[in-house]
C-alpha cells in the first residue's frame, strides 16, 4: 500500500511539473508581453521560468540550448523559446512556445502600423521620429561594436568585416550574396588555408634550422682549417698562410638543401546542362458564350490573384531572409531594407527607418519589424504572412538541430561557415547604421542625440527601450527651441 501511494504521489508530481500545451503557451505569452531589453535579457527571463521557477529543465539541459540558439539564424530569444518547448513537449511544444512568445509583439506592431498612418500626419511628429531614429542608429552601432569585440579574434575576420561594410554601404552590393560569400571564405580559410599556412610555417622552420646548422658547421670547419694553417711548424710566412686559407675555403663544397614541393590538383567536374522538354497543348474551340463566361470569371478573379501573388512574394522574401541571417534580429535590418525599399519599393527609406524604430519599442524580438512591413504592403493578412515567414526557417532549424544537438556542434564545415558569417554580420550592422543614419538623421541635433545615446548605452548599459523613448522625447522638446 505504501509503495502504491508513493508511486502515485510521484506520478502526480511528474504530471504537475510537465506543462500542458496551454500552460506552455500562457507562460511564453507572459514573457512575450514583458520581454523588453533585447535578446540576452529575454533569454534570462526564459531561463528563470524554465529552470528556476517551473523546473522544466536543468542547467545542464538549458545550456546547450542557449549555445545552439546563438549559432542558428533568426533571433536568439525565439530560438531558445523553441528549444525549451521542444525539450518539454516535442515539436508541438516548440510551436506553441514560439507562437506565445511572438504573439504580443506582433499584435502591438499591427496596432502601431494602424496608428502610424494617422500619427505621420499630426504636427510635430517628425521631431519625435527624428529622435527615435537617432537612438536606433546608436543602438545598432553599439551592438556591432560589442559583437565585434567579443567574436572577432583573428585578423582576417576584421578585414572581412570591413570589406562587408564597405561593399554594402558604399557600393550597394546584395546583402544575401555578401553573407554567403563570407561563409564560403570562412570555410576556405578555417578548413584549408590556415592548415596549409601552419604546415608551410613548420616546413620553413625546418628549412631555416637546417640552414643555420649548415652555416654553423661550415664556419667551424673554416676556423679549424685557419688555425691549422697558421700553426704548421711555426715556419710559414703570412703570405703562404693566407694562400692556404684561400685554397681551403675554395675546396669546401657548398651545402644544398633539399626542397619539397607539394602539389595538389583538384578536379572539378563540369556540370552538364539539363534539358527540359517543352510540351504544348492545343485548346479545343469553345462557343462564344463559354468564352465570355471565362473572361468574366478571369476578370473577377484578378484582384484575388494579385493579392495571392503579392502574399507569395512577401512570404518568399522573408523566408529567404530568415534562412540565412545569423547573428540576431539586427542583422536582418539591411537585408529587409534591400528588399522592401531598394528592390520592390514597397516602403520609402523614411518609412523603413520609422518601422525599425517602432520595432525597438515593442517587447519581443527585433524581427517583429516584419509585421509592420507586411501590414503596410498587404494589410493584416500580409502582417501575419510576413511574421510567420521570417520566424519559420529558424523554427525548423532549431527543431532539427535540437533533436541532434551533438552532431550539430561537431560539424566542422558548419562551424567554419559561421566563423566567416560572423565578421560579415558585424560589417552589415555598421552598414545598416550608416544607411539608417542617412535616411533618419537630418541635422546636427540628430547627430548629437545619436552620439549621446551611444555613450549612454556603452557607459551605463540601460534598457534600450528607455534610451530610444528618451531620445524621441528630448528631440520633441528641443523642437520648440531649435528647428
Amino acid at each position: 500500500m505504501r509503495t502504491r501511494v508513493r508511486d502515485t504521489r510521484r506520478e502526480i508530481e511528474r504530471i504537475a511539473n510537465t506543462p500542458t500545451l496551454g500552460g506552455l503557451f500562457l507562460s511564453f505569452l507572459k514573457i512575450g508581453t514583458v520581454g523588453f531589453g533585447g535578446g540576452l535579457a529575454v533569454i534570462a527571463q526564459i531561463r528563470t521560468l524554465a529552470v528556476l521557477q517551473r523546473r522544466w529543465l536543468t542547467e545542464q539541459e538549458f545550456a546547450p540550448g542557449f549555445a545552439l540558439a546563438q549559432t542558428l539564424p533568426g533571433t536568439a530569444a525565439g530560438n531558445v523559446a523553441t528549444y525549451v518547448g521542444l525539450k518539454i513537449r516535442g515539436w508541438r511544444g516548440a510551436g506553441v512556445a514560439l507562437g506565445g512568445f511572438i504573439l504580443p509583439s506582433m499584435l502591438m506592431m499591427i496596432a502601431l502600423a494602424i496608428l502610424y498612418r494617422h500619427l505621420r500626419y499630426l504636427p510635430d511628429t517628425d521631431r519625435l521620429f527624428h529622435g527615435l531614429n537617432a537612438a536606433v542608429v546608436a543602438l545598432i552601432i553599439v551592438t556591432a561594436w560589442r559583437m565585434g569585440r567579443n567574436t572577432l579574434v583573428k585578423r582576417w575576420q576584421w578585414l572581412l568585416a570591413v570589406f562587408a561594410c564597405i561593399v554594402v554601404a558604399f557600393f550597394s552590393a546584395a546583402v544575401i550574396e555578401v553573407v554567403l560569400t563570407a561563409g564560403l571564405i570562412g570555410i576556405f580559410i578555417d578548413s584549408f588555408a590556415e592548415k596549409q599556412l601552419r604546415k608551410l610555417g613548420r616546413l620553413q622552420g625546418v628549412a631555416s634550422r637546417r640552414k643555420r646548422m649548415s652555416a654553423r658547421v661550415t664556419l667551424q670547419r673554416r676556423r679549424r682549417r685557419i688555425r691549422e694553417t697558421h700553426f704548421v711548424g711555426g715556419y710559414l710566412t703570412r703570405a703562404i698562410a693566407e694562400e692556404r686559407v684561400r685554397r681551403a675555403a675554395m675546396s669546401t663544397p657548398a651545402g644544398v638543401l633539399p626542397a619539397e614541393t607539394i602539389a595538389t590538383e583538384i578536379d572539378t567536374p563540369a556540370d552538364e546542362p539539363s534539358r527540359d522538354s517543352v510540351t504544348s497543348d492545343q485548346d479545343s474551340p469553345k462557343s462564344p458564350e463559354k468564352k465570355s463566361g471565362y473572361l468574366i470569371l478571369f476578370g473577377a478573379s484578378m484582384p484575388i490573384l494579385a493579392k495571392v501573388a503579392l502574399l507569395l512574394t512577401l512570404s518568399t522574401i522573408f523566408l529567404r531572409i530568415g534562412s540565412i541571417t545569423f547573428g540576431g534580429g539586427f542583422v536582418m535590418i539591411p537585408l529587409i531594407e534591400a528588399e522592401v525599399v531598394d528592390s520592390h519599393h514597397w516602403l520609402t527609406h523614411q518609412e523603413f527607418v520609422d518601422a525599425t524604430a517602432l520595432g525597438q519599442i515593442t517587447p519581443g524580438p527585433v524581427l517583429i519589424t516584419a509585421t509592420f512591413i507586411g501590414y503596410r504592403v498587404a494589410g493584416t493578412l500580409g502582417a501575419l504572412v510576413a511574421s510567420v515567414s521570417i520566424f519559420l526557417p529558424s523554427f525548423i532549424m532549431t527543431v532539427v538541430a535540437g533533436s541532434s544537438l551533438a552532431r550539430f556542434h561537431t560539424n566542422k564545415i558548419l562551424q567554419s561557415f559561421l566563423k566567416g558569417v560572423t565578421p560579415a554580420v558585424v560589417g552589415l550592422l555598421v552598414a545598416a547604421g550608416i544607411s539608417i543614419g542617412r535616411a533618419g538623421i537630418h541635422s546636427w541635433v540628430g547627430m548629437l542625440i545619436a552620439v549621446i545615446a551611444g555613450v549612454v548605452l556603452v557607459r551605463f548599459r540601460p534598457n534600450a527601450i528607455w534610451v530610444i523613448l528618451g531620445a524621441g522625447l528630448v528631440r520633441f522638446v528641443l523642437g520648440f527651441f531649435i528647428a
